[in-house]
């Protein structure tokens, strides 16, 4: 059973993007898995690939939207920063033997569905005139092909 489904009302209609979230809700569906299962090994293992590609994926949207000249590209920045120091203190509290995860998922599932909505809708029209300027919808060439190979491989 899915502890988050995903609805189109979270599609910002950047593809790229779009995907890189679907990835971040899968994530959390398996840390769900792990935890209802009461594997902590296998919690704590999730829970590191969740932390690890979530911050991947902040970097390659804050580097969207400097190259969108976004406006509010500092504020995003900053609401990333304090996320993930909020998250880095579920991992500190995981590594020290406690269950962190039922109320990390909570706190994921609120703030991923609010982030979402609102921060994330916010840049999406500056990021999508960018890229349709720059011919790179098309993720196997142009600056988004090398930005998606610097950040996922």
């Amino acid at each position: 059973m899915s502890y988050l489904h995903w609805s189109s009302d979270l599609d910002t209609g950047i593809d790229v993007i779009d995907k890189q979230h679907r990835r971040i809700v899968d994530y959390l569906n398996e840390l769900n898995s792990a935890n209802s299962a009461g594997d902590q090994a296998v919690t704590n293992h999730v829970l590191g690939e969740l932390v690890d590609y979530t911050l991947t994926h902040f970097a390659f949207e804050e580097e969207l939207q400097e190259r969108a000249n976004y406006p509010f590209l500092k504020a995003h920045k900053r609401v990333h920063e304090i996320f993930t120091k909020r998250i880095a203190e579920f991992q500190r509290r995981a590594a020290a033997g406690e269950n962190v995860a039922p109320e990390l998922l909570s706190m994921l599932r609120i703030w991923l569905v609010n982030h979402i909505k609102g921060d994330d809708a916010d840049y999406a029209p500056s990021v999508k005139k960018t890229l349709n300027l720059e011919g790179t919808v098309d993720k196997t060439g142009g600056w988004l092909g090398s930005a998606l190979k610097k950040f996922f491989g």
